[in-house]
């Protein structure tokens, strides 16, 4: 009986400790970008043709920040700012804080939590290499509770010899 539940406790330690390459795995490692020359109506739009919340903000190959909705809503809409006349690099957010495949879920939550931010861009080798999102996460820890909840009750409805 111990060992069992040894086992579902393992497990439930090991989801909370699932990666970002897991999460990349399942989901795939499509990074959306967009140029910081771009203006900030084009990046809505492809947003919104996409639906994401935040594009990735490259020069050539190099990450130079992240745009959200939510700098759009503060930086544009909120100080009469023209979506059509500014530049993403206006209102992005330079040098975003970044995971790599290696953190974990718990990890990632904390950091999500700690800056206040939604989305992570996935970083390996000094590149882009995806985003995850609080979504992400989440899913990631529902996940992990299913697999638990439903190891649980294959233990406590298993049928013990007398």
């Amino acid at each position: 009986m111990k060992k069992l539940a040894m086992r579902v406790g393992d497990r439930r330690k090991r989801a909370v400790l699932d990666t970002v390459q897991t999460i990349l795995e399942r989901k795939g490692r499509t990074i959306l970008t967009i140029s910081p020359t771009a203006t900030v109506y084009e990046a809505i739009a492809e947003m919104a043709r996409r639906e994401v919340g935040a594009l990735v903000v490259v020069s050539g190959r190099e990450l130079v920040g992240i745009v959200s909705e939510r700098d759009y809503a503060r930086k544009v809409i909120l100080q009469g700012k023209s979506s059509k006349e500014t530049t993403v690099r206006e209102i992005m957010t330079p040098s975003p804080v970044t995971v790599t495949p290696a953190h974990t879920v718990d990890e990632c939550m904390r950091i999500v939590s700690d800056n206040r931010v939604r989305h992570l861009p996935v970083v390996e080798g000094g590149e882009a290499v995806g985003m995850i999102s609080i979504g992400d996460l989440v899913k990631a820890i529902i996940s992990s509770q299913a697999y638990t909840i439903d190891q649980l009750h294959t233990y406590i409805g298993a049928v013990y010899p007398s």
